[in-house]
């Protein structure tokens, strides 16, 4: 006969904590489905991302706890599964979608494009489900970076109105203004044509149910940046910039307008891209053509996370050019994308369990 139940496995499991949330595991309701046999203790742990970089040491603390209540003889079944977490439970537009990522630069070519699709593309991978629009209207190079960019999305009349139907490529649904528009033609519109495009990406698509859904945004502070705010409830936002001075700078501008009080939407995080040459035959070799830790000491400065540092490795561009990203290929780049995604998963469950919800911009600005 058995010498504990159910109740003290449970409670064994109060003990541990949640490394990031700093509660125990049966508070935060991540515990279900404990089950005692004759030769066998079973329970879940539900995770709060398919990308959490904690996984192996929460199992590890479950192990130890439970081992002192049943002791060493009988097997111990742990199922990790994963539900992710979201501040938008009652959102009248994207309802099916948990958190919506905007992801900005304040200058070009600091590679925002790149990192969004990697981004993307490596918690696709992990489990998750995701979707990204490319918001800069003006120079759209999703398509290109997803190898789709002869391709359409198709519509559907649901109700009397006309509904797109997201791409979908290598596991990421996809919207872009470049699917839209001949490759080779220009969009010249004025910026409420171009506020229009991005609210319609958003209100009049069938996203379905996603985990995340990212914003590539366009450069600088604009009025696309006010047309999300306005339209949407935001989860947070990350920064990309390279090191150099010049780059940090106009970062700094990014970095403040979604800190400003009227729009307050969370900052997760900043993006050091391009922090460092290495040739790939050299993984060890580092090179900082750019400057060091630029991205590093504005994170410091503003007091949010640093997510990641990607080193600027020819791979990188031939991915993009190619339209196969470079997390899908073995790798130092594809190790870094993958170290960044985990890190950005972990501050939206952080940011979720921490703070209300983003409230959408009423103000006209």
């Amino acid at each position: 006969m058995m010498k504990f139940s159910e109740k003290d496995i449970i409670a064994a499991l109060s003990t541990v904590q949640d490394p990031d949330l700093h509660k125990d595991l049966v508070t935060l309701n991540m515990i279900t489905d404990v089950k005692i046999g004759t030769d066998k203790v079973s329970f879940t742990v539900v995770l709060t991302t398919p990308a959490c970089p904690l996984k192996e040491k929460i199992r590890k603390d479950c192990v130890e706890a439970v081992r002192k209540v049943i002791g060493e003889d009988l097997e111990l079944d742990i199922t990790m599964s994963s539900t992710v977490t979201s501040s938008r439970d009652k959102a009248p537009v994207l309802t099916g979608v948990k958190n919506i990522i905007a992801i900005a630069s304040g200058k070009g070519g600091v590679g925002k494009s790149t990192v969004t699709a990697n981004l993307a593309v490596a918690l696709a991978q992990m489990g998750a489900k995701v979707g990204l629009i490319d918001a800069d209207i003006y120079g759209p190079s999703i398509p290109v970076m997803f190898n789709c960019e002869h391709e359409q999305p198709d519509v559907k009349v649901v109700n009397g109105k006309n509904i797109i139907q997201p791409l979908e490529q290598y596991g990421v649904k996809l919207l872009s203004i470049g699917f839209l528009t001949p490759p080779d033609s220009p969009v010249v519109w004025r910026g409420p044509m171009a506020s229009s495009a991005l609210k319609q990406f958003m209100t009049d698509a069938e996203w379905g149910e996603l985990d995340y859904l990212f914003i590539d945004l366009p450069p600088g502070t604009s009025d696309i940046h006010l047309t999300l705010v306005q339209t949407v409830p935001v989860t947070g936002a990350i920064i990309v910039t390279t090191p150099q001075k010049v780059a940090i700078a106009d970062a700094t501008k990014g970095l403040a307008m979604f800190k400003q009080p009227q729009i307050n939407v969370p900052v997760l995080g900043i993006v050091e891209n391009m922090a460092y040459f290495t040739p790939e035959e050299m993984p060890d070799n580092k090179y900082f053509i750019f400057g060091k830790d630029g991205g590093k000491n504005l994170s410091e400065k503003y007091d949010v996370p640093l997510l990641g540092q990607i080193p600027l490795v020819q791979s990188i561009r031939e991915s993009g050019d190619s339209g196969l990203p470079a997390v899908m290929k073995e790798g130092i780049t594809s190790t870094a994308f993958k170290d960044l995604a985990e890190a950005m998963a972990r501050q939206v469950a952080i940011r979720n369990a921490s703070f209300a919800e983003t409230k959408k911009v009423e103000i006209k600005v």
